[in-house]
């Protein structure tokens, strides 16, 4: 069911009316809380965030993975923005979502299983964290911000994408943590992770669909 829906969940991903409206009519709040929503709304992000904090033990990695993950998506979606970088926005959510397939197949054990050494995980995080902040960085291109304070509304969208960030991760966290005691984590960690390969497969095939068409 959820994969029959994604592609509705895609148009919730991309940019509104409404959202426009609320940036014309709000000072920077509306930039915090437009950032915060869209990644509320941004399940390729959590999905490939999920997938890091499953091969993790421990709050201060999943601190050390995260914040990493943070200052590689700030450094692409601030400096994409500020200098008008642009890219299509199919292409780069393709990359994301093959983000969300490599850490389901990693988590997995897929490169032992192919007899190849995994690349670093903490290099792999950073690397993705600036393909996420390219992503965040062709959403808000896609917005009508103007001139006036420009490189404030880029940050202040970020704040709000660091706010939407943390407020979803708090249950993926209680979650992924507190079953992680239960007999039955074994059977939830290959079904999760199952999913986010099959998730990520579907993604890139429907973005690149939609960048052909």
């Amino acid at each position: 069911m959820v994969l029959f829906f994604t592609p509705f969940f895609a148009f919730a991903h991309g940019v509104s009316t409404s959202d426009q409206a609320i940036l014309n009519n709000g000072g920077l709040g509306s930039y915090i809380y437009v950032g915060a929503k869209h990644m509320l709304t941004g399940y390729d992000h959590l999905l490939f965030l999920a997938g890091v904090v499953f091969y993790l033990s421990g709050f201060k990695a999943i601190v050390k993975f995260i914040t990493v993950f943070t200052i590689a998506h700030c450094i692409t979606l601030t400096v994409a923005t500020y200098l008008g970088i642009k890219a299509d926005e199919h292409l780069v959510d393709a990359i994301i979502a093959l983000s969300v397939l490599y850490k389901g197949f990693e988590n997995l054990g897929g490169f032992k299983k192919l007899n190849v050494k995994a690349p670093n995980l903490l290099f792999m995080v950073f690397f993705f964290g600036l393909i996420h902040g390219f992503g965040l960085a062709t959403r808000l291109q896609s917005f009508d911000i103007g001139n006036e304070q420009f490189l404030a509304k880029i940050l202040s969208f970020n704040i709000g994408v660091e706010i939407g960030q943390i407020l979803a991760l708090i249950p993926i966290v209680f979650l992924i943590t507190n079953w992680q005691k239960k007999e039955s984590y074994s059977a939830f960690y290959k079904a999760v992770n199952s999913y986010l390969i099959a998730v990520g497969i579907f993604l890139f095939c429907y973005q690149i669909y939609g960048y052909v068409t």
